[in-house]
Parts: structure tokens; sequence; C-alpha cells
């Protein structure tokens, strides 16, 4: 009973998160909504406990500018208190109001840090920007110029499976077996006699495969891998969210699924398929004999937010970078994350990106950046962007989150910050957004560098510092 009481609870706080948001960026529909406000307890250092109850049976009330802010001197002091760690290292920060976009909290808001996986935000946003949200990516097979020659063009869908499409799943939307079956179709309606030889074109993507800004090591542990424009669960070893290898050619490797499950589909209508995988390209204007498409763009954003997707997020800004006539390429990429964003109104001045999922220790984004981006993404008026906002991590609930707080309803922010966690070996950071006890909605990034040896420490400061968000009142 216990358990669902405070699963609950945790539902309740997801859904008070939800309405002031969809208030600040709607405001004539804050105008129709009423009712009573969410209690809280008085913000103390440390964790903060959650809401024990909604007051009332009706909707949490909209958020008005005549609503109390928290007292920038108050929510400093406590922000100071919890933004400290023992041995190296140092804290940048900015909180801010959503709605009237005042700066409630700046602690060397401007200083370049890499902010490892909290990048990620950045690219989300500049792949909804320079591409609808709807936007399915195709895997094709086609003709190829010699009889009997079948070739796999990637279009830049990375979450394919090997077994059949699963219409109810974001990676695995699109499956080769399906594919191949399709495929096995069209070629015994032509008459193929066989045997059938497959090759990839993977061609779409330009450059280098593996960028220069990854550590031996990451690539080694598998954070990252060679990036191609088709592979079967962003390159994982096995199908699945990692961690673990990664292959090294997953254009390849998908290319030999694809062909596994050609031969099984052909073997009932006696028609053989070579064994060998090669490169290739089909001739221009050729027909396509069967195509599936991946999820649509913002759920594959969602997916990457909550998974914290490296090679999933380098291939969005490859498309980003495509679908703004940009090479995809790593600098292409990088190119199109930083246009998109300062086309949003972020100030990118000082911006340097090493790559665009975060693993990169070349990048330097500050905390003021990365906030100022929270609070577009709040208050933009377009829906996709919206769903950046809307698809980051809960506290205590779902993604890279789910087991910060440690799952405990006793922690201010469980169910109520919504947020994209980073780390690295010398980093932490958490930017995102919670709705107070007032129920204003703020903005939040918190960037922890130079650590050595106290990640953890430093990583338990910053969810800490967004409890104090989450609680605030502050007067």
């Amino acid at each position: 009973m216990s358990r669902m009481f405070s699963g609950t609870l945790l539902a309740l706080a997801f859904a008070v998160l939800l309405v002031p948001l969809a208030c600040y960026a709607l405001p004539p529909v804050a105008e129709a909504v009423t009712g009573s406000r969410l209690e809280r307890t008085e913000v103390v250092p440390g964790y903060l406990r959650a809401p024990t109850e909604l007051a009332g049976s009706g909707p949490v009330s909209a958020p008005k500018p005549s609503d109390p802010l928290p007292d920038q001197e108050t929510l400093g002091r406590l922000l100071d208190a919890e933004l400290d760690v023992d041995g190296s290292g140092a804290f940048s920060a900015v909180v801010q109001d959503v709605l009237t976009g005042t700066v409630l909290y700046d602690r060397n808001g401007t200083a370049g840090q890499a902010p490892a996986s909290s990048l990620k935000v950045l690219t989300a946003a500049a792949a909804l920007s320079a591409m609808d949200g709807g936007t399915r990516f195709p895997t094709t097979a086609l003709p190829g110029e010699d009889p009997g020659t079948v070739v796999l063009r990637g279009g830049g869908d990375v979450l394919l499976t090997a077994g059949p499409s699963d219409p109810e799943s974001v990676a695995g939307r699109a499956g080769l077996a399906t594919l191949a079956e399709q495929t096995a179709s069209a070629l015994a309606a032509a008459g193929t006699a066989g045997p059938v030889k497959v090759l990839v074109d993977d061609s779409l993507f330009t450059g280098p495969a593996l960028s220069d800004a990854w550590g031996e090591a990451d690539v080694e542990a598998g954070e990252i891998a060679p990036v191609y424009s088709l592979a079967v669960s962003s390159a994982w070893a096995e199908e699945g969210t990692g961690p673990g290898p990664r292959v090294d050619d997953a254009a390849l490797s998908a290319g030999e699924s694809y062909r596994a499950a050609l031969a099984e589909a052909l073997s009932g209508q006696g028609i053989a398929v070579e064994p060998d995988v090669e490169r290739g390209t089909a001739p221009d204007g050729a027909a396509a004999l069967a195509e599936v498409r991946s999820a649509p763009l913002t759920q594959q954003v969602d997916y990457m937010l909550l998974n914290s997707d490296n090679y999933l997020a380098e291939v969005l800004a490859r498309l980003s970078a495509a679908a703004s006539d940009r090479e995809a390429s790593f600098a292409g990429g990088i190119e199109a994350v930083k246009a998109e964003v300062a086309g949003l109104g972020v100030d990118t001045g000082t911006m340097v990106l090493g790559d665009t999922s975060g693993l990169s220790g070349e990048t330097s984004v500050s905390a003021e950046q990365l906030t100022s981006l929270m609070q577009i993404l709040l208050t933009t008026p377009d829906p996709d962007l919206r769903a950046v906002a809307g698809g980051l991590p809960v506290a205590a609930l779902s993604g890279t989150l789910a087991d910060r707080y440690d799952g405990n309803t006793d922690s201010g922010a469980a169910g109520i910050v919504r947020a994209k966690t980073g780390t690295l070996l010398a980093v932490t950071s958490l930017s995102g957004y919670a709705t107070d006890a007032d129920g204003r909605v703020l903005a939040f990034t918190f960037i922890a560098s130079g650590l050595n040896g106290n990640t953890q420490q430093a990583r338990d400061a910053v969810d800490s510092a967004a409890a104090v968000v989450a609680g605030c009142g502050c007067r």
C-alpha cells in the first residue's frame, strides 16, 4: 500500500509540473485554469521533502506575473550552501524565472565549461529547429546496377532492429527483417533467379566516422563508436541501451543482419544470397524495392534525452546539417547545432563545441547559455520545440534521473524536477527546470568542473541544488 501511495504522489507531482509549463507557453489557456496550489514545506538546506498532498480536488492554478518570485538573497544563500564540495572543483550555475526571464541566481554563469551530456539539450533543440518533428528517416532496399544486386541505403535511422518492425517502439520501429521480407517479395515478383548480392550505401554522412575530439578510452568503453547513417540499436553489439561494447562498423553490421534476414526470406523460393556484404550504391533514379521508416523525430529526441544516447545525438546533429544544406559531417553537425540554437535566440558568441553529444572535453558552453535555451524551450509557441523540455528525464521517475534521489519521495525534487544529466570523469552537470512551491517555473543549470575523485559528491550537490529550486518559497 505504501508503495502505491508513493507512486500516486509522484504522479500527482508530475502533473503539477506540467500544468504551469503549458500555461507559460500558452497564455490563453492559463486564464481558464483555476484551483488550489501545491503545498510544500519551507526550504531548508539538504534534500527536501516532496509534496505530501494536493490541496483541493481541482487543477493547480496557473502561475501569474503577480505570483511571488523567490527572494534572490535567500535563494542564493541556500544554493551556495549546497554547491560546496571537499577537494578540487568549481561550480557555475544560473537559475532563471521562466515567465519573466529574471535571473535569480548567477554563479560564474558566463564561464565556459564542458557540460558533458547536458549538451544534448542543444542538439535536441537544433534537430527540432532544423527539421519537422514528424520527420521519419527511411532505410531503403534498391536494385543495384548489376542484376541480382540489392543496395541497402541508410537514411539516418540508427535505431533499427535486426528483427521485424515494432510499431509500438521507438528503438526498433523499423525492422530489417520486415524490410527483407518486403524485398524478397519484390525480387520474386520481378523473376529474380539469384544469387543475390547485398551492398550497403552509407554515403549520406561524409568525412571521418570517428572524431578526434573523443578519447580512446571512451571509444573502447562503448560510450561512442564510428558514426554511420544506419545502425542497429545505436551500434550496440547487443540490441538495447547499453552499457557494453559497440560494433566498429555499424553500417556493415546492419547490412549483415539484413543479408541474413533476406537469405531466410528467399530460402523458400530457392534463391541464394551471397555471404559477403560490401559497400556500394544504386543507380541514380532507381525505384525502391522496399522501405521501412523510423519513429518520428520528436520520439527519437525523447529517446536520446531519456537514455543520454551519445550515438543518436551525433547522428541527429548530422541530419540537422543535411536538413540545413550543410555537409552531414562532424564539422557540419557542430555548425548546424550552433546556428540553429543561435536562431532560437541563444547568444552563442563564446560557445565552442567539440562534438554534439557531450563526450568531448574541448566543448565550452556556459550555464547562462544552457539556461537561456531552457527558458526559450519552455516559452516557445512551437510544439516541437516545447517537446524538448517535455522529454527531459523526471527526478526519481524516468530516464537518467530515475535512480537519482534514490527514488525517494522525501526529496523535494522527486517528480518535480525535469533535467538533462551530464557526467564525465571531471565534470557533472544538471540542466532543466522545476516548479517551485509558489507555482513559478524556474529554469536552471548547475555545472561542476575540475573534479578529481569527488565527482559523486559534486553530483549529490547539484541534485541537492535542484531540490532547493523545486521546494523554494525562499522569502
